[in-house]
């Protein structure tokens, strides 16, 4: 009989407790539900004064430096009208500060126009900048470069020529447009790689005084590769990042050496609304991972040819593999 008045005892009070611990829960769930939340900002894209595509970022003493490519296409024009870069600076990757326009195709008395896609990258004291234009005597596009004592310019070009141009690479496509897109990566060895590419990715040494190659022009076998190599590395890991397909994704491959095997991993970022290309920047920031981009952001005339950076975080699994990036209108608050 007490064993009975026990468990009837030991019951009723679990039901008090519950009821206790219901109650209170009940409580913080009207409290949380009247608590003002914080409206997130509409960060993207993050330029929004102009069209800017094709970005490139740098972390240079505790300050992000973004290059874009400036969209000056008219609503009624459907193609890329490109004659400058611009550069911004944040150190918050939320607000940006515009600097006086660094570097334009006439400062290249070679080329004949089309500022594509580029790159800044710093190697003692000096900032290179490597573009990408159209060539005025040799057909095609060229990759030339530029120098300056500052992340902000002014630029000038530091050969009087292309560093890279068409006839260089005939033998693997007959295309003309295939060098484009130039990223340079200095590996922790010092040696320096230039990777660019449409439809072939290809890669070389620079030398040191990173305006001249050393030697040979390599090629890497991707699937569905379009253009837009970007390396970057974290941990014992490279990462060789890129458009593929066309309208374009971006994809991804592995290798624990910058001159490959490149183990493919797949998509990185889905397609870009309503721009047909997607051109990233993978860069590490104050212990964050960054993936800056662009779409067709601005409405209600933007699109392939009036692009907007944009930039989201980016994440990786326990093995180093990349988490799909998720793009928000959201971004960096």
């Amino acid at each position: 009989m007490n064993s009975l008045r026990n468990i009837a005892t030991i019951c009723l009070l679990g039901i008090v407790l519950w009821s206790c611990s219901s109650g209170e829960n009940t409580e913080k769930q009207k409290l949380a539900d009247n608590t003002p939340k914080k409206e997130l900002n509409i960060n993207n894209p993050v330029i929004k004064d102009k069209f800017t595509a094709d970005p490139a970022a740098m972390v240079y003493n505790d300050t992000v430096y973004m290059y874009a490519g400036h969209d000056e296409a008219p609503n009624d024009f459907d193609f890329y009208k490109m004659n400058e870069w611009l550069v911004y600076s944040s150190t918050n990757m939320v607000n940006w500060t515009e600097h006086a326009v660094p570097l334009k195709t006439t400062d290249f008395s070679w080329a004949l126009g089309d500022a594509w896609a580029a790159q800044v990258i710093q190697r003692n004291n000096k900032f290179y900048w490597y573009v990408t234009v159209s060539h005025a005597s040799i057909n095609g596009k060229a990759i030339g470069v530029a120098v300056s004592d500052s992340p902000t310019g002014p630029f000038k070009d530091v050969l009087g020529k292309a560093l890279i141009t068409n006839d260089m690479t005939t033998e693997y496509t007959s295309i003309d447009w295939d060098d484009i897109d130039p990223t340079v990566y200095i590996d922790d060895d010092g040696q320096a790689y230039l990777f660019w590419g449409n439809t072939v990715c290809y890669y070389t040494k620079l030398k040191e005084n990173m305006i001249e190659l050393d030697g040979a022009i390599h090629t890497i076998d991707l699937p569905h590769f379009t253009e837009a190599p970007w390396i970057h590395k974290k941990d014992d890991w490279y990462y060789l990042s890129y458009a593929y397909q066309f309208p374009e994704k971006t994809a991804y491959a592995m290798s624990k050496s910058i001159t490959g095997p490149w183990e493919y991993k797949g998509i990185l970022n889905e397609l870009a609304g309503n721009s047909n290309t997607n051109h990233q920047s993978i860069i590490e920031f104050k212990n964050k991972w960054y993936y800056i981009y662009h779409t067709g952001g601005i409405q209600p005339n933007g699109g392939s040819f009036r692009r907007s950076v944009c930039i989201d975080e980016m994440h990786y699994n326990p093995d180093g593999t990349i988490q799909r990036v998720i793009m928000t209108s959201e971004g960096i608050q």
